[in-house]
């Protein structure tokens, strides 16, 4: 592990500085640990297709703290979180923000929860049901999503629970030209960012959605 970890470091650090981030040693260790974590769950319970933690750094971390500059602090909702992502690396980043993570995945909820306890993070709550389902006691500065869902689908079961200044953050691969044309009709305001993950060689966007008034 020796060798790898200094391997591991390295490429975290200088992802860190292309992306222009300042993260305490503490929180890069913290940030690895999951990783570890993440890597050892995922040999028995299957939580991330990326296997390996040298192509988890860019596909995971990197790609989750390149959106930090779009979110509103300081309640996060991670919708359909998987394994956590983004928002265990966001609220590792920022430990001001309080950040919910939804999934109806039991396995994936329970990962997180370890992951919450091996690595103290009292700023995470892992909640285990459908979002249709979710009652919070307040509404979200900023709603993400990972690959959750269409964005038309995303807009109806997280505006709801958006606060009146809030967003809606959709993480996307390759710019969804059809699913940002079908939103047109809705009351939101669209922004759409090219995002560069470093030691990543793939499309990255984020579709900014601000609701701008409430269904009646």
């Amino acid at each position: 592990m020796g060798n790898h970890s200094t391997l591991y470091r390295t490429m975290l650090q200088q992802g860190l500085t292309d992306l222009s981030l300042q993260l305490s040693d503490d929180t890069q260790e913290k940030l690895l640990q999951y990783l570890y974590l993440l890597e050892k769950w995922n040999q028995a319970y299957n939580l991330t297709a990326v296997r390996e933690i040298k192509q988890m750094i860019p596909k995971h971390l990197l790609d989750s703290l390149a959106i930090l500059p779009w979110v509103q602090p300081s309640r996060i909702l991670d919708v359909g979180t998987g394994a956590g992502l983004p928002g265990v690396v966001w609220a590792m980043a920022q430990p001001m923000w309080h950040c919910v993570l939804l999934d109806s995945n039991a396995k994936k909820i329970r990962f997180i929860q370890q992951v919450i306890i091996e690595l103290g993070l009292n700023n995470v709550e892992a909640v285990c049901t459908r979002l249709e389902k979710y009652q919070p006691q307040q509404p979200f500065d900023s709603i993400v999503s990972r690959a959750f869902a269409e964005l038309v689908t995303f807009y109806h079961l997280s505006h709801p629970w958006c606060a009146p200044k809030g967003h809606l953050l959709a993480m996307k691969g390759i710019y969804p030209e059809q699913e940002v044309i079908a939103l047109h009709h809705l009351p939101v305001k669209i922004t759409s960012y090219p995002v560069t993950v470093p030691q990543l060689d793939a499309q990255r966007h984020l579709i900014v959605m601000q609701v701008e008034k409430r269904d009646e």
